[in-house]
């Protein structure tokens, strides 16, 4: 290599210190996971996960949230309020709290025995990532003030009066500069806020917002067995009152005699899926985690030991998601030192947790089975009909194999497959009718973009038994194409495109179709939404032409400004279906990589997803009734 090349000089001033919380503000993502809307209400999550801290430490019972007129949120407790005093670094431990990484009281088991922090890092956090950030703190009968602007202290810690109350007030502007959206959704803090008073019931949280004057307060004293029923309202539950197991867990460690607080609540259903959500120190796992692996295996051993000396079981050896189908549980568990995977905590990695619910199911729900027989029998005369059909779907998997319905070779006749081989490079759309499939066959890169017309609505996975998905020809075809399995065997790393599609038109029936094969791969092929391969695909809504010259729009802001830009004489079309589009207007404005606009379909509450899915898919009436009618006013475009 040329070493005179000055473009590569790499010498001792290439390294550069960022000092405080520059380091935050240059690389935000590695803090708090991003910069769009997920990361804008970790703020909030990191300011109350202090409050949550303090209350399970039991200082405090009271939480209050505001998000304020101006767009900066305020959060307060009653707990026993960052400490202010000097610290031996030479600042005051407030402002070492707020502009330190890795300072903070989670470090020290005497201050805090069970933490949702883990890093130390997060209000320190909030701070970098805000315009400016003004901390109040009421102890030892004073109020303690100091603000900062961009994680930089305006001043020293001051005194403002007296105050007969402790606590902490935290108030923040999230930095434009930083995030791609400042405004906070009321929805989803409401919707976290919720879950932290169920999983900590001598909690309330008072939550409002200034901006349009919605308030509430959260309260549980039923925990996580209200929470299950919570998640259950609009399910029918097969059992009326959930099963709860509370206990602890001690173990004795490097650092000496722990404890394990274990809450779990569970309530089966007479859906097909299962809904488990679990957490750790009051944050969710939605990745789970070795407290839930241990929950999975003891749930299955203890209802095994339950079935064998039942008549109507005898013989069958369930698997796992036999037992779980329709289940609904809440797993919560509260330990020192937890190992998370990441700042954002999805993944509990503690080996000692998967033990501890282990044993502690084992023990607990043996005992509750023993004591209450009929709701035993219930959840298992269910489990035998879900090993029924598992078994049905079984062999009728291992005779499409046999057909070779399954195999690479027998792909369907209507899927006009690419020439690359490479599943990184290739894309399938899944079009709506034969005629818009015809001009996507035409006008697409046939490089690297296969089309799949399917024609009307598929099957409703969420109203059916798996065993009777394979037989809509039209969800085999798609199960085919896709090439990873369907269900339990499911394997994303077996799939033949890394971004699947769905174009349809901008229609109600459009949406619908959308809809219907998104309740199949997030019931079915859930692993394809997580890993970020489902998009759908954005059709223009207009064309304006005048002369030569032509404007495609995808809203009607859009339509008004190509309306002005074109002037009077201009031709508008808007375009219900796809194919009303030739071939070239196809690829030019939905499918050509350079210009196309795309929605990747994320989960971001998986808690709301399949409660929505529930709902908007499911066989109860009411809840949809009730749903359209608190909705109704969000409707902007409706076909009539």
């Amino acid at each position: 290599m040329d070493g005179n090349n000055s473009g590569s000089a790499y010498g001792a001033d290439s390294i550069v210190v960022l000092e405080g919380l520059k380091a935050v503000r240059k690389r935000p993502g590695m803090y708090i996971g991003s910069t769009d809307t997920r990361g804008l209400h970790h703020l909030v999550y990191e300011v109350v996960d202090n409050s949550i801290d303090e209350a399970m430490a039991g200082y405090a019972d009271q939480i209050y949230v505001w998000i304020n007129e101006d767009g900066s949120c305020t959060v307060q407790d009653d707990g026993r309020g960052i400490p202010t005093g000097m610290h031996e670094k030479g600042k005051s431990a407030l402002e070492l709290a707020l502009t330190e990484l890795h300072a903070g009281g989670k470090f020290n088991k005497n201050s805090y025995k069970v933490s949702g922090g883990l890093h130390g890092v997060g209000v320190s956090v909030v701070n970098g990532l805000s315009v400016w950030l003004v901390a109040t703190i009421d102890r030892d009968g004073k109020r303690f003030r100091q603000s900062y602007h961009r994680g930089i202290p305006d001043g020293p810690v001051e005194i403002i009066g007296e105050s007969d109350r402790t606590g902490t007030t935290i108030t923040f502007l999230p930095d434009p500069e930083i995030f791609e959206t400042v405004e906070f959704d009321y929805n989803t803090l409401q919707n976290r806020f919720r879950n932290q008073a169920f999983l900590n019931k001598e909690v309330s949280i008072n939550f409002e917002d200034k901006r349009s004057g919605n308030k509430e307060t959260f309260h549980y004293d039923g925990g996580v067995s209200e929470f299950v029923q919570y998640i259950n309202r609009t399910k029918s539950p097969i059992h009326p009152t959930p099963i709860y197991l509370h206990g602890k867990y001690d173990y004795t460690d490097a650092s000496g005699d722990n404890q394990i607080d274990i809450d779990i609540a569970m309530q089966w259903t007479s859906d097909y899926s299962e809904s488990i959500v679990s957490f750790v120190n009051t944050i969710s796992t939605p990745e789970g985690g070795t407290h839930l692996a241990g929950f999975r295996t003891a749930l299955t051993k203890c209802f095994n030991d339950f079935a064998k000396d039942k008549s109507f079981a005898k013989g069958i050896s369930f698997e796992g998601s036999d037992i779980r189908e329709g289940l609904t549980a809440v797993v919560s568990i509260k330990i020192p030192e937890p190992q998370f995977e990441g700042q954002t905590k999805s993944k509990l990695g503690n080996s000692i947790a998967q033990t501890a619910v282990s044993s502690f199911m084992m023990s607990r729900l043996s005992e509750y089975l023993l004591e209450n027989p009929k709701v035993g029998d219930i959840i298992v005369r269910r489990s035998v009909e879900a090993y029924t059909a598992r078994e049905a779907a079984r062999k009728a998997k291992e005779t499409a194999r046999r057909k070779s319905v399954f195999d690479s070779n027998a792909l369907p006749g209507k899927l006009a497959d690419c020439s690359d081989k490479d599943p990184s490079k290739c894309e399938l759309y899944i079009v709506e009718g034969d005629s818009a499939g015809g001009s996507a066959k035409q006008g697409r890169d046939r490089t690297f973009q296969a089309i799949l017309p399917i024609r009307g609505k598929i099957l409703n996975v969420e109203k059916v038994r798996p065993d009777k998905i394979l037989e809509s020809a039209e969800i085999k075809n798609l199960v085919t194409a896709i090439g990873g399995g369907v269900g339990g065997d499911f394997d994303v790393s077996k799939i033949r495109y890394h971004r699947i599609i769905i174009m349809t038109d901008a229609d109600v029936d459009g949406a619908h179709i959308a809809t219907l094969l998104l309740t199949l791969f997030y019931r079915q092929m859930k692993p394809l939404i997580e890993a970020g391969h489902v998009y759908l695909a954005m059709p223009p809504l207009y064309r304006v032409a005048k002369g030569k010259k032509e404007i495609y729009c995808y809203n009607d802001a859009e339509l008004a400004a190509a309306t002005q830009e074109l002037g009077q004489g201009c031709n508008v079309s808007r375009y219900k279906g796809l194919g009303e589009m030739n071939p070239h207007q196809l690829w030019e404005t939905t499918m050509d990589p350079s210009r196309r606009l795309m929605k990747r379909v994320q989960i971001t509450d998986a808690q709301l997803a399949d409660h929505l899915f529930s709902i908007l898919m499911g066989d109860a009436v009411e809840p949809r009734r009730d749903y359209i009618v608190e909705h109704a006013h969000e409707v902007v475009n409706l076909d009539v």
